[in-house]
């Protein structure tokens, strides 16, 4: 299944610009995170947050895996 997402990740540009997109998420997400009142908001974001970093890591993970096979 990671073979599928291969080009996304070795072309660099595209890989910016996804990586890009996922900081601007990952602010969002903070910005959430320091105006919050509410626990639930606060466990949901923290997750958002630790999901959108292990996306930034699509990379490693789709050729660590090639290397592995």
């Amino acid at each position: 299944m990671l073979q599928q997402i291969k080009p996304l990740v070795n072309n660099h540009k595209l890989l910016n610009h996804f990586n890009d997109y996922l900081d601007s998420l990952i602010d969002n997400q903070h910005k959430i995170l320091e105006q919050t009142d509410s626990d639930v908001l606060v466990y949901r974001s923290q997750g958002a947050v630790a999901i959108l970093k292990r996306l930034k890591l699509l990379r490693e993970e789709v050729n660590g895996e090639e290397k592995k096979g």
